[in-house]
């Protein structure tokens, strides 16, 4: 029985995302990677072909922890209740995985996405589609009469995604705790923006 890798594929991403984190996809080399890790660059090589691989497990390694939350929040309840707790989910995951949540505000391009693997691009491009359709879901749930699929989606993203993510942006970029408390606000912000409007006439 051969004797356990000493360096673990988890270990490596988790200091890659660490650098990530503090300066941001550039900082992310092979080089950079193995000195964090303390690891052999022979290691990282082993598991990652080149820097494009490595820079696309630290995006989905954040992206797939984020969406599995998401998952269950967008499939809980009624459709106001699955908005309003994905919303709080946004804020309550970026506090309690702050490296993580900085690697998913940047953009997957900036993360070389062109050059991912197949087989990764294939992971992300599956797991966006499958939040997709629940906030499709959800959106239908709140679509008012009138309104169209589009425009009611857009809402629903707005309200528990984009808006949630601004919440948490200005601090973790700016190096900061997210602060107490901003989970029901976020949360609030996504009751009163998908709240039925009033009837006019």
């Amino acid at each position: 029985m051969g004797r356990p890798a000493r360096f673990s594929t988890d270990g490596l991403v988790a200091a890659a995302t660490a650098l990530a984190a503090e300066g941001g996809p550039a900082a992310v080399t092979m080089a950079a990677v193995a000195r964090e890790a303390g690891a052999p660059s022979g290691s990282l090589y082993h598991r990652f072909p080149g820097r494009s691989a490595l820079l696309a497990a630290v995006w989905l390694h954040a992206l797939e922890a984020f969406q599995a939350g998401c998952r269950e929040a967008l499939s809980a309840g009624s459709a106001p209740e699955a908005a309003v707790g994905t919303a709080r989910h946004v804020v309550s995951w970026s506090r309690t995985h702050p490296d993580r949540a900085r690697v998913l505000l940047h953009r997957p391009a900036d993360f070389d996405l062109p050059h991912w693997p197949e087989a990764d691009r294939a992971r992300w491009e599956s797991a966006n589609a499958g939040i997709g359709a629940l906030l499709a879901r959800v959106a239908r749930g709140l679509r008012e009469p009138g309104e169209e699929e589009s425009h009611a989606l857009e809402r629903v993203r707005l309200a528990v995604v984009d808006l949630p993510l601004a919440l948490v942006r200005r601090h973790l970029l700016g190096g900061r705790d997210v602060p107490g408390g901003a989970e029901e606000l976020a949360a609030d912000s996504a009751r009163r923006l998908l709240a039925p409007r009033p009837a006019t006439g």
